[in-house]
């Protein structure tokens, strides 16, 4: 895999190729974290844990567009609900999830730093 031959073999390594993997296929292939954990001689369950404990990271494919919408405290009491809501009566699915298609999945996420302009959302990383 040319992605895991462009770095060291070293575990310190770890993220950076999982962020690679995850910009390449959308997610994080479980071949890939298995090719992964062979290539740096680590198990395969540390790295699990670290592709599900960082939020940027996925176990599942993703749509070809992201929609994150903001749930932090001042996005949530104006109503960020209501973006989730109708993002679901449009597309179909909840946060969390992707259209059957694969063109959009929808996260809720804590914060967006752009709490003056609550509640907000961000579409392939265009607020």
């Amino acid at each position: 895999m040319e992605i895991l031959q462009s770095y060291p073999a070293d575990q310190h390594y770890s993220l950076a190729i999982m962020q690679d993997l995850q910009h390449e296929f959308q997610y994080i292939p479980r071949e890939g974290l298995e090719a992964l954990a062979d290539y740096l001689s680590v198990p395969l369950s540390s790295l699990y844990s670290m592709a599900t404990f960082y939020k940027a990271l996925s176990l599942t494919p993703k749509g070809e567009h992201i929609v994150k919408i903001c749930n932090g405290t001042a996005c949530h009491l104006r109503g960020a609900m209501n973006l989730a809501t109708e993002l679901k009566r449009d597309l179909g699915i909840d946060p969390g999830e992707t259209t059957e298609d694969g063109a959009f999945s929808v996260e809720l996420v804590n914060c967006l730093g752009s709490c003056a302009l609550a509640p907000v959302m961000v579409v392939d990383g265009t607020y």
